[in-house]
């Protein structure tokens, strides 16, 4: 171990660098439009995820800072899809924060320092390093939430935000404080060893995983945790309830791999009870609370809830058995959903950023109505990204769903197989409300019939969006075999 190898921070270090630099930079900016802000913080997003692809084919795992951080395989390849993905809602965002007074540095710069508190947690190797990564990322998004100053619904949002996400934060680090009160250690394989080796402290470890599991859960947004997630999806600018939903999600998962298997394995008997309960609940209560739902953003909200719910499905089928290979595709199941619900997310929450305009946010599911009058194509994409979400062939919601499947049958226990059946059932339970979307778009009569209209960019980063739907969905192997060697390489560590 080189605990000066500062190259594992590189990624971090030109994140901070750049945000400083393009806080600076929009002190001198006098384009209503931040132009220079705007193409200075793309063009951070665009280096920052090469570097991150770069070393993940590079496949080494490296430590710095005293075995603090890791740079691993895993960590790298899901911050190259969270620079992707923050670069994408920006493009998305853009025209919108235009038209409503949020095209401002701030825009740009939180969402930077967002983006490196989801990178810290995802190269975290120590429960301070975590703990320090969500804050950074927390606060951001607080900040974030709260843009529209003088817009009350957004304010009452951050409140809400802020209340809940404080009490989650001190949850998860009262947990840490206990794990660390009966391991003696806060890096994550010291843990490890010391659980492995039997610690005396049983107790005082359940009842630190218990507080951890309930942190992580509130941070992916799992029932009975989430009842932050509908208030704030709806009440936050549309442009910041797409960057919530897509890399802290990224940076949630990650943490959970990153705490629970590699440092509490050993007491995977008791964290892996709490991961089927969270997601028994979260596919009931997200799948029939979202049908009641005629507000889009508020449906999208409890949809997240069900697909973290079936997320949490395949981190908890990962070890039934000693099988290390049988752990490995459960991990990269999930992790293969994670990053294909972000990338539906992106494109689902991107259409209603597309069809808002000045004066009129398109939040309601009526206000898809006649899409495909409208703009046939646009009508496409978003089937392509409601089927997506419903898990139906050929699109890639499909293939994460099955994945999840084959994991939890692969197990051969019943208890399992019969979490297999209940998570299908309820599926085609929460494919009514995605096909009453596409239902409205096809068959209603538009209440609208002004032209739709979107800049270039926007326009074409939204059809590779969908296009990349289908096409994982049809060729998925080369994206799970992705998952499945960041998992392999970050459990071998």
């Amino acid at each position: 171990m080189n605990d000066m190898n500062w190259l594992a921070i590189y990624p971090e270090i030109l994140l901070l660098a750049m945000g400083c630099v393009v806080a600076l930079v929009d002190l001198w900016v006098t384009d209503e439009q931040r132009r220079p802000t705007y193409w200075l913080t793309q063009l951070t997003l665009v280096v920052v995820a090469a570097m991150h692809f770069c070393y993940f084919d590079a496949g080494m795992t490296t430590y710095a800072m005293q075995g603090m951080v890791v740079a691993d395989p895993m960590g790298h390849l899901l911050a190259g899809f969270a620079c992707v993905a923050t670069l994408i809602t920006l493009v998305y965002a853009r025209p919108y924060a235009g038209v409503r007074e949020m095209l401002k540095g701030e825009l740009f710069i939180l969402s930077l320092f967002s983006l490196l508190g989801v990178n810290v947690m995802l190269s975290a190797n120590n429960f301070l390093v975590v703990y320090l990564g969500l804050e950074l990322m927390s606060l951001s998004l607080y900040a974030l939430v709260a843009l529209r100053r003088d817009h009350a619904v957004s304010t009452e949002a951050a409140m809400k935000y802020f209340v809940l996400g404080a009490l989650a934060s001190g949850f998860l680090l009262y947990g840490l404080s206990m794990m660390y009160g009966a391991t003696g250690s806060l890096t994550i394989p010291e843990v490890f060893d010391v659980i492995s080796k039997g610690a005396p402290n049983r107790a005082v470890l359940v009842f630190g995983v218990v507080f951890v599991v309930a942190g992580l859960a509130f941070k992916l947004g799992a029932a009975p945790f989430h009842m932050w997630v509908p208030d704030v999806y709806q009440g936050a600018p549309t442009a910041i309830t797409l960057l919530i939903g897509a890399a802290p999600k990224l940076a949630a998962f990650a943490i959970t791999v990153r705490l629970l298997v590699e440092g509490m394995i050993g007491l995977a008997v008791d964290w892996q009870q709490m991961l089927v309960v969270l997601s028994i609940m979260s596919l009931l209560v997200g799948n029939l609370a979202a049908i009641a739902q005629s507000n889009l953003k508020r449906m999208l909200a409890y949809s997240t809830i069900a697909n973290m719910g079936f997320m949490l499905l395949g981190m908890a089928s990962g070890v039934v058995n000693d099988s290390t290979l049988s752990a490995a595709n459960a991990y990269s199941s999930a992790m293969f959903y994670a990053v294909t619900y972000v990338l539906t997310t992106l494109g689902t929450f991107g259409m209603v950023i597309l069809l808002s305009r000045q004066g009129h946010e398109a939040e309601e599911i009526k206000d898809l109505a006649g899409l495909a009058k409208r703009s046939p194509w646009f009508a496409l994409v978003m089937t392509m990204f409601m089927f997506s979400l419903a898990g139906v062939p050929p699109t890639v919601g499909f293939y994460a769903k099955l994945a999840v499947l084959q994991a939890l049958v692969s197990t051969h226990e019943t208890a399992y197989i019969y979490l297999a059946v209940f998570a299908v059932i309820v599926s085609l339970v929460g494919a009514f409300y995605y096909l009453r979307v596409v239902k409205v778009m096809f068959f209603d009569e538009p209440t609208d019939t002004a032209p739709i209209t979107a800049p270039s960019d926007v326009r074409f980063v939204m059809s590779l969006n969908g296009a990349a739907v289908l096409v994982l969905g049809l060729l998925p192997g080369g994206l799970m075999a992705l998952c499945a060697q960041a998992i392999v390489k970050a459990l071998a560590t």
